[in-house]
């Protein structure tokens, strides 16, 4: 009896190994079309993975733009900053050219000026000016220390624009002539002549209009050969300006207030806006 059960359970055992076996079998073996268990799993975990990849990939999708629209971000300002160094260094270079181009033209004045006159010119530059129409007053930046003096012509390498009024350790103020008056008895007028007809014409540059942007000669004779069209020069008397600095052109002459004596219109030769180099001039002196 106790052989038979033996020989039973290893019948059983058998059996299951063999049932094992073709279970194995069937399930390794290819199909072309899942169970409808497995079609639920399947369509369970894709609904599933749905729900969570669209979140994912939009928040995914907002990451990576707004790395890249930092990354824009960025390059524009680098652009930017590239764009406003090549503005600045664009006028930086037209400003040097231009200062470039004014101190030619301020070397081939003074080399002109050498065989005019034994004059020194010394150049300055034009650190302020006042906003004042009826009083314009610049300061340059040569002083005492540069040997200038009060009552010093001021000029432009087109002609007289004033002369100093003060002057300070390291800079000096310049009144223009456009501060001319002739109700102010306290600012001298200019002693003239026509250039060229230095021993026949005379007169007192006393005003000037700004309004019209003229000046006023006065103190004309009536037997004067001024002309319009004659470049009128300081003539030297007075001690106040040295004689040749060009003034300006006339351009109309009339007959003063009582008849004795004729006026004069002038267009000054000199501009007096936007002013950036002058030359004080220097009268050397002769022991």
């Amino acid at each position: 009896m106790f052989k038979f059960m033996g020989n039973k359970r290893l019948l059983l055992l058998l059996a299951s190994i063999i049932f094992f076996i073709a279970v194995m079998g069937f399930t390794l073996s290819v199909r072309f079309a899942p169970s409808w268990p497995e079609r639920v799993v399947l369509d369970t975990v894709g609904f599933v993975q749905s729900l969570v990849y669209r979140p994912a990939s939009a928040v995914a999708g907002f990451l990576e733009d707004v790395r890249r629209l930092k990354t824009v971000y960025e390059e524009n300002q680098a652009l930017r900053m590239t764009l406003a160094r090549y503005v600045r260094d664009t006028a930086r270079l037209n400003e040097l050219e231009l200062e470039n181009e004014r101190l030619k033209e301020a070397l081939a004045f003074t080399e002109r000026q050498k065989q005019a006159n034994n004059y020194i010119y010394r150049i300055a530059e034009v650190i302020s000016e006042s906003p004042d129409r009826y009083n314009r007053v610049i300061r340059i930046n040569l002083g005492e220390r540069d040997g200038i003096v009060p009552d010093m012509a001021v000029m432009t390498v087109d002609g007289l624009i004033g002369r100093v009024s003060r002057v300070a350790p390291f800079s000096s103020n310049v009144q223009l002539i456009t501060g001319l008056n002739g109700e102010d008895g306290s600012i001298r007028g200019i002693a003239a002549t026509v250039r060229g007809k230095e021993g026949q014409s005379f007169g007192m540059i006393e005003s000037y209009d700004p309004e019209t942007g003229l000046l006023l000669m006065t103190k004309i004779d009536q037997d004067d050969e001024l002309a319009v069209g004659d470049v009128i020069v300081t003539s030297g008397l007075g001690d106040l300006f040295p004689e040749g600095i060009v003034i300006g052109t006339v351009i109309e002459r009339g007959v003063g207030d009582f008849g004795l004596t004729h006026t004069a219109l002038i267009r000054p030769a000199a501009q007096f806006t936007r002013l950036r180099e002058v030359f004080v001039v220097e009268v050397p002196k002769f022991e």
